[in-house]
């Protein structure tokens, strides 16, 4: 049951509630749970969770495989439980992923439930991302009403990464929805002290880890520290609970960690992305501090570079607002903090009590907005690897702290200062649309200029809504909601009626200054780096794009970037609708070539008396040709080519033993940047020690326009060479 809040305790006297709201009408001032529910809500909720459904599940085959990296070690892991358990690139169990498995598990028993394709693969992520959008609107909705949590789902589903990577195989999905469960805990544990959700927390962030390995833990200082200061009980209660909620963490996310180092390393999969076969490494270096001090052996560019940012774009307090990551995120970003801010001033005298009215709205914007800085603070700073896309984590503290802010001001719009704060924070935003829609030019000249006016005029029609009445308010509000959502709409449309595929992709239309876009070359007109027909280009392709094969793009039609991925539109292309694939990253960077039907068909041949059908330079290569044909295709080097996996005199033995069919020539498989895309980690020796075996004992033969090594027939004629 909720009651008013005494006007003392408000800071705009003008609006201090001076009656208890009806229970079918909850107030996002409520500091205990909200359980009344207005006729109009579970309609309302539906939609949203339906229109969530159509977004992500619109158009999903498109992309194909997606992140054929990915996808290899689903279809690895529907065909075999070992690669299933240590998220093996391939049936034949040489190396796994360079993260841990739990991403992977939901896609392979999709794959190993409904077979090979990509809308098995990607619906288990779209379903996340209605799951994420579902968890977000409970959390608000608890203390802050249904509206409040609407805008908050809606905010967050109009997010374009999410629209983006809900749609694709990349680990961040899960984990996006394992750190909003994990929010919801934390806060359903500090309503009373209740020990049994803060383990329940405990468990998701564990569950996160085998996701994402450290990033997980990014979240966990503010959150610990709010339960710490805010929960109703005493001291020593609560740092027991946050002692029992870290066990259910290492519980929850060690068992995995532990089974793989005790496992002998003989038995097991290399781990991929470590330099000594070690999952502890690869957490603590690759996939840990390296991201933050860009200290990363073996990854792609291979160590810090002067000025920091290793290549990944400028460091620093603006880079969530810069030309490649704006769009992706930072539509409402500066209004989630205007909304923190104003939060905690309306909540700050809240008292700890378990019954104070908003205590337990200070500590939900306390949650989500620590949630959201240290997050954004530890993006912003990183200077390791570092893609658009993982700003998809923030995402629902974004949504949520909107959410909850805008109801709390527009109770308080009677006040001047309420007024003023919620007029301009809608303002702002309606000319940071503008800016970021500025960005791509030629996008919907119309847009921008139509989202100013209608934010600006919103923005005004608030101020003057207290004179003018209600009805006058809400189609201010109306028209501030509709020109707030109208730009990251209009991404996430173009998102989802484009292709995306590769390692590196990006949500929305290609933008002036960012990493690049797809772009339609015609006939005659060729991309950076490529050569005519005949000639040779920067990287020492004969003819046509690099990576895209001899002749480059159909003939008269357009052409392909490097990488283009088999069956997909590829950036500079069209896809098979015949629309401009408007991807707004280098698609095809760090990805496999296209697997021809000769090639395949090779492949295919006497397969089931190998363990490996092939083996190729790197994990993107050997996906190309393991997805094309079915068959177990070893990933020389794992990801970047750059692990020391398998060694040379490992392959020899392996191909002594009639292990491997073929090997699939490098300069064909790496794609446009050639073997320089490798990370120059020591293990890219190794790669290149077993491609000069394989050159000088082996002879090549060209098989759809790929070059093969038959292993099985050694030069000398009698058997493989040492």
């Amino acid at each position: 049951m909720t009651t008013a809040v005494p006007p003392m305790d408000s800071p705009f006297p003008e609006r201090a509630p001076t009656a208890p709201p009806s229970s079918t009408e909850p107030s996002a001032r409520a500091g205990t749970a909200i359980t009344g529910r207005p006729r109009w809500e579970r309609p309302a909720y539906a939609a949203l969770l339906l229109a969530t459904a159509v977004l992500l599940l619109w158009n999903l085959g498109a992309s194909g495989y997606a992140n054929s990296f990915y996808s290899a070690a689903v279809q690895a892991g529907s065909e075999s439980w070992k690669a299933f358990f240590f998220g093996s690139s391939d049936a034949g169990n040489s190396i796994t992923v360079d993260k841990p498995p739990a991403a992977l598990w939901p896609m392979a028993l999709s794959v190993r439930l409904f077979g090979l394709g990509g809308w098995q693969i990607l619906v288990p992520q779209a379903l996340m991302g209605v799951g994420t959008t579902a968890v977000l609107y409970a959390a608000v909705r608890r203390h802050f009403g249904p509206a409040a949590a609407l805008l908050s789902g809606t905010a967050f589903a109009l997010t374009p990464v999410a629209a983006l990577m809900f749609r694709f195989n990349n680990p961040d999905a899960l984990l996006t929805l394992l750190l909003t469960v994990t929010v919801y805990c934390v806060l359903r544990a500090l309503d009373g002290a209740h020990t049994k959700w803060l383990v329940w927390a405990g468990v998701a962030v564990g569950f996160a880890f085998l996701t994402k390995t450290l990033q997980a833990f990014v979240i966990l200082p503010p959150l610990a520290l709010v339960y710490a200061v805010c929960a109703p009980t005493r001291l020593r209660r609560r740092l027991g609970q946050l002692l029992l909620a870290g066990a259910a963490m290492v519980v929850a996310g060690g068992w995995w960690v532990a089974i793989v180092e005790l496992w002998p390393a003989s038995s097991r999969p290399y781990i991929g992305g470590s330099q000594t076969n070690s999952f502890l490494e690869l957490t603590l270096g690759y996939n840990g501090l390296g991201r933050i001090n860009g200290n990363e052996t073996g990854s792609v560019g291979g160590g810090s570079r002067p000025g920091g940012g290793m290549g990944w774009g400028e460091t620093g307090i603006g880079r969530l607002f810069s030309a490649n990551i704006g769009g992706q995120i930072s539509w409402l970003l500066p209004a989630a903090l205007v909304m923190l801010v104003t939060g905690l001033v309306i909540t700050w005298r809240a008292r700890r009590a378990a019954d104070s009215l908003e205590s337990m709205a200070r500590a939900a914007f306390l949650v989500w907005g620590g949630a959201l800085l240290i997050t954004a603070l530890v993006f912003s700073y990183m200077q390791g690897i570092f893609h658009e896309y993982y700003t998809v984590a923030l995402a629902p503290f974004v949504a949520a702290l909107v959410g909850m802010g805008v109801a709390m001001l527009w109770e308080e719009r009677g006040g001047k200062a309420a007024a003023l704060t919620l007029s301009g924070t809608l303002a702002l935003t309606a000319w940071w649309s503008y800016v970021l829609l500025g960005r791509s030019t030629g996008y919907l000249p119309w847009l921008r200029w139509t989202v100013l006016a209608a934010g600006l005029a919103a923005a005004a029609g608030l101020l003057l809504g207290a004179r003018l009445g209600r009805r006058f308010a809400l189609g201010a509000a109306a028209l501030g909601l509709g020109a707030a959502l109208a730009g990251p709409l209009a991404y996430c449309l173009t998102t989802v009626d484009s292709t995306r595929g590769g390692s590196i992709v990006t949500a929305g239309p290609a933008v002036s200054g960012g990493r690049g876009g797809m772009r339609f070359f015609g006939p005659g007109e060729l991309p950076p780096g490529a050569a005519p027909q005949g000639q040779q280009g920067r990287h020492g392709q004969q003819g046509g794009i690099p990576g895209g094969g001899p002749q480059g793009g159909p003939q008269g039609g357009p052409r392909q970037f490097p990488g283009g991925q088999g069956g997909q539109a590829v950036p500079g292309g069209r896809d098979g609708r015949g629309r401009q694939n408007a991807g707004g990253g280098p698609g095809g960077l760090l990805n496999g070539t296209k697997a021809g039907k000769e090639a395949t068909a090779a492949l295919r041949k006497d397969a089931a008396a190998y363990t490996w059908a092939a083996a190729a330079i790197g994990a993107q290569n050997a996906a190309s040709y393991q997805l094309a044909s079915g068959e177990p295709v070893m990933p020389i080097g794992g990801f970047n080519g750059s692990d020391p996996s398998p060694t040379l005199a490992t392959f020899q033995e392996y191909v002594r033993a009639g292990k491997v069919h073929y090997f699939i020539g490098e300069n064909d498989s790496v794609g446009a940047e050639g073997p320089a895309m490798r990370g120059g980690g020591p293990g890219g020796g190794t790669s290149s020690a077993i491609s000069s075996w394989v050159k000088a004992n082996f002879k090549p033969t060209t098989v759809g326009g790929a070059t093969f090594y038959d292993l099985t027939a050694p030069l000398n004629g009698t058997s493989a060479p040492s």
